[in-house]
């Protein structure tokens, strides 16, 4: 059986396709710009879900704020270690950015239990104290969201796609009607792997541009 066997190939066709059958499918969709292009691409790449056409939603200005912070040294705070392990960690060492996931450290364990709240609240809390310029990127705890905008703390930017059914729309709609610069899945739906897509896209979209 012949099948496409090299990675590089494979994405680009699989991009073909989805290129495709949005011209299909939805001949009037605009793009607002390439990197808003890429990065719902992306997100359909990883999902194979044609509904992040409709349902990611861009803060004014956030991809211009987003890459700026991210061209800077900068810390990306997730809410998961598989978040953590998705993003491309050399290509954004390279712009002298680092990834920290905080959920396992010793210190959000305690506080977590001390306190009666979830390890991803511990978390933002430990992370909002630290020094530096801060990027939040949160794909399944609602909890670390609504932690976050109760901070009111300063923040470059943050990627809010928590998936699920109990606090996930609302955290990210809370989000919306925030003042942070803000990409969000609008409604139950996201996940890990696609907060790691969107600062990827970004990532990719900066490599190119430099």
């Amino acid at each position: 059986m012949h099948y496409i066997q090299q990675p590089q190939a494979i994405e680009a066709k699989s991009f073909d396709i989805i290129g495709e059958i949005i011209s299909e499918t939805r001949p009037d969709y605009q793009f607002s710009s390439p990197l808003h292009e890429a990065i719902i691409k992306r997100v359909i790449h990883t999902t194979a879900d044609f509904d992040w056409l409709d349902i990611l939603w861009f803060s004014s200005d956030v991809l211009e704020q987003f890459c700026a912070a991210l061209s800077r040294p900068s810390v990306i705070y997730t809410d998961t270690t598989m978040a953590l392990s998705g993003i491309n960690k050399n290509l954004l060492a390279k712009f002298g950015g680092e990834c920290r996931c905080y959920i396992s450290d010793p210190r959000v364990v305690r506080a977590a239990k001390e306190q009666g709240i979830t390890r991803s609240m511990a978390a933002v809390d430990i992370a909002v104290k630290e020094e530096g310029e801060k990027l939040f990127v949160f794909g399944n705890a609602p909890t670390a969201l609504f932690r976050l905008l109760e901070h009111d703390a300063p923040v470059s930017g943050v990627v809010g796609v928590p998936v699920g059914f109990v606090g996930a729309a609302e955290s990210k709609d809370a989000l919306t009607q925030s003042h942070l610069p803000a990409i969000v899945a609008l409604g139950r739906k996201g996940g890990s792997n696609v907060a790691a897509a969107i600062v990827n896209a970004m990532l990719y979209h900066m490599q190119g541009v430099r």
